[in-house]
């Protein structure tokens, strides 16, 4: 019986597959809601979730299934321990967005840091038009070479950002974890760091330790025209806490490509107003087409790697 192969959410990889090597059965949809996992996965031998949920209940009603192949980095919508208790693999995609995140994370600072959206409106309300000298000043401008910024996440997309950072003149910090007892060589404390930051760049994994990681009193710590980038997990972030900092001209900016609930269909009050200081992207960060080519190949990679015996990128 040939091996099948489920792609849950086939509409989040836009793209074109490599083929596998180990004849198959396959099997695809667009989307699938949570409802609907453990029916289409019934039978199937390895499952491909981008963003779609596989939990313990779903793996208790899916006998057969074998390897998880998660098509992305992050895994918190896997139950790892479900999986190790039933002996299933689960793999997932690893530095496949060094170039696409930090060149996304590095247009939300530019654009923040020199006013991109202030100036803009400003030009299309007619206010350059109406200046009394050749240029319109309003919104002060940053420049990003001689700030500093502190990136809290040291793994292969943290080291990319800086390498790009510092090509363009900037001060790179690493910071420790948060609520540390020592401060490891290489790295600030984490609430030191915050305090010198001109941007802090976040490209950590969503966990318990690191949810709302970035909350009230974390950005009180920051300078006051200090900016936020987040193209990691939006559950790194209290929101409520954010909007508040930005509308108190508590905090200078923030870019993010990331929300708590994605998409958000019930609604997110950063998405109800208006600000020059802040962007939110649709979690497109990685979604160039050089990126997102990288990240297929390697999920095509992984499965070839299970079915031939052997464990590429395994989490469990």
């Amino acid at each position: 019986m040939l091996p099948r192969i489920v792609f849950l959410d086939r509409d989040s990889l836009p793209l074109t597959l490599l083929p596998l090597k180990a004849k198959h059965q396959w099997q695809e949809y667009a989307n699938t809601a949570a409802a609907d996992v453990a029916g289409r996965l019934h039978n199937a031998e390895i499952a491909i979730s981008n963003k779609v949920p596989i939990n313990a209940a779903t793996i208790a009603a899916c006998p057969n299934l074998k390897l998880i192949a998660v098509a992305a980095t992050g895994y918190n919508q896997i139950d790892l321990a479900a999986c190790k208790a039933r002996g299933i693999r689960v793999c997932n995609i690893r530095d496949y967005a060094l170039s696409g995140v930090p060149e996304h994370a590095l247009m939300l600072m530019l654009a923040l840091r020199r006013q991109l959206l202030a100036y803009r409106l400003d030009v299309l309300a007619g206010k350059w038009q109406q200046a009394q000298s050749f240029c319109h000043f309003a919104a002060p401008i940053h420049d990003l070479a001689g700030s500093t910024l502190v990136i809290i996440g040291s793994g292969a997309l943290g080291q990319a950002m800086a390498g790009l950072a510092r090509a363009l003149g900037m001060q790179v910090l690493f910071a420790d974890r948060k609520n540390a007892s020592e401060t490891r060589e290489g790295y600030v404390a984490f609430n030191q760091a915050l305090a010198l930051a001109d941007i802090v760049s976040l490209h950590c994994p969503l966990n318990a330790d690191t949810r709302h990681l970035i909350a009230e009193a974390e950005l009180a710590l920051m300078k006051s025209d200090a900016v936020l980038i987040n193209t990691a997990r939006g559950g790194l972030v209290d929101e409520a806490a954010l909007l508040s900092a930005l509308q108190a001209g508590r905090l200078g900016g923030a870019g993010l490509d990331v929300l708590i609930e994605e998409p958000p269909r019930n609604g997110n009050i950063l998405l109800d107003i208006e600000l020059p200081n802040l962007i939110i992207t649709p979690h497109i960060a990685w979604a160039g087409r050089f990126t997102m080519q990288q990240l297929a190949d390697q999920l095509m990679a992984n499965i070839d790697a299970f079915l031939a015996g052997e464990a590429k990128n395994i989490l469990v």
